[in-house]
């Protein structure tokens, strides 16, 4: 009999472990407290969703939906049901939009300012923060008109939002590139004199690009096939094929960003591929060796006008991004790595417990247990040791996790004065028990 052979996770997946999810919490948390500044709130959609959904909202010709969804036939479980083609979410602002419609937030009249933070999947192939089940951080500002979510002003103050959140996340260096690509009228403009550009060319260019060039030709501008930029930087310029009406809410963004003080460049090739883009497009980026390699995209997003009512709602004109919480990480930790950051100081290291609990001989693990849950109760974070380890192990184990040790031995639980060592001093003290919450607090 063969042994079983060691199960792994799948290709394109891992598991993400301590201390490195200390870090990811982090993020989040400093997330919401920015979001929530804003006035942002939390909207959490299902990690699946009817494959029309994306074919609808994200276009069908976009290598997402052409080429990286997990889509299954869902079977009928009774002969009067019909199966249904699902597919797992590549991305969240289609999903966002749809629960829009669905609960009918546009009657309420408000601006909706929604966030999300979760999964998404691509069959893309893997590489240095790129997985097939990855995590976003998004939020997405939609309304009626009558709101004022077709004003410039929201595209700023979403752009400063995102300018706040990476400098209070410590992200240094961060670039915000920006663009408008119009209305879908200048789009289409734009499109047929792309096509007419690429024709003579595109035979010269990779695979990847002859395809595009003939389904989506503004996925060509994305490219970062290198043997193909020298023929990209020569195609037309979308600022180009921009009327008044599309020039003005753009001028107006740059202006608002100017009043803030948010620094930002004009990028004539961003142009983002899927569907449902229109007008202010953007990207932060990061500089080379902050760990995503020749892609230093950290974030993206836009404006997307008409996605509603491409997916049979009311006309809600919206703005949104995505932060790719994986790059994002990566980022911090290169970032951290090439300041030399102390451990000590960094908050990209976990905090250390409050306390370490050293009970001295296994009958004291009752009175250890029981008085961590005291501590604990009053808001301390510890850690139990046990009564079988030598002294000494106590000790290593306590400096590796904790602020504090407290030692727990027969004449302490009879007196209720404990023992204390405070690493970061080397001061050892002795605490009455009823003083012992604030001792472990300083």
């Amino acid at each position: 009999m063969s042994a079983l052979s060691t199960l792994k996770a799948v290709r394109g997946t891992r598991d993400l472990l301590p201390p490195e999810t200390a870090l990811w919490n982090h993020v989040e948390s400093v997330a919401r407290n920015v979001f929530s500044r804003y006035g942002v709130g939390e909207i959490r959609t299902p990690i699946f969703e009817a494959t029309e959904l994306f074919a609808r909202g994200v276009g069908e010709e976009t290598d997402i939906v052409s080429k990286e969804m997990y889509t299954w036939e869902d079977r009928a479980r009774a002969a009067s049901e019909k199966a249904q083609s699902l597919t797992l979410r590549p991305e969240n602002t289609a999903g966002v939009v749809r629960a829009y419609i669905e609960h009918k937030l546009g009657e309420t009249g408000a601006l909706q300012k929604l966030y999300y933070i979760g999964p998404q999947f691509r069959r893309e192939r893997p590489q240095r923060g790129r997985y097939r089940q990855f995590w976003q951080i998004g939020v997405e500002v939609l309304g009626p008109q009558s709101s004022g979510s077709e004003s410039p002003v929201r595209d700023a103050e979403v752009l400063e939002m995102l300018a706040t959140l990476l400098d209070e996340l410590g992200v240094k260096n961060w670039r915000l590139e920006l663009n408008s690509v119009g209305s879908s009228d200048d789009r289409k403009r734009y499109n047929t004199a792309l096509r007419d550009a690429l024709a003579p060319v595109k035979h010269q260019m990779c695979e990847d690009n002859q395809r595009r060039a003939e389904t989506n030709p503004l996925r060509v501008l994305d490219s970062k096939e290198p043997t193909d930029q020298d023929l990209i930087n020569t195609l037309p310029k979308i600022a180009d094929y921009l009327d008044d009406a599309s020039r003005a809410p753009f001028a107006a963004v740059r202006g608002a960003l100017d009043a803030c003080g948010v620094p930002y460049t004009v990028n004539p090739r961003l142009v983002r591929g899927l569907d449902y883009y229109t007008r202010t497009t953007f990207e932060f980026t990061v500089p080379d060796g902050s760990g995503l390699g020749t892609q230093n995209a950290l974030l993206g997003g836009g404006r997307y006008d008409g996605l509603s009512e491409m997916l049979g709602g009311p006309k809600a004109p919206g703005i949104g991004f995505a932060i790719g919480e994986d790059r994002l990480i990566l980022t911090l930790q290169a970032q951290a790595e090439a300041q030399a950051l102390d451990p000590r100081t960094s908050n990209l290291e976990p905090p250390k417990l409050d306390a370490y609990i050293a009970p001295m001989g296994p009958e004291r693990n009752p009175a250890a247990l029981a008085l961590a849950r005291e501590l604990r109760r009053a808001g301390l974070s510890v850690e139990v040791g046990d009564g079988t380890f030598r002294l000494k192990k106590s000790f290593e184990a306590a400096d590796r996790a904790a602020r504090h040790i407290v030692i727990l031995g027969e004449d302490e639980v009879r007196s209720d004065i404990l023992t204390v060592k405070t690493f970061a001093t080397g001061e050892q003290t002795k605490v009455a028990r009823a003083e012992l919450t604030g001792a472990l607090r300083s």
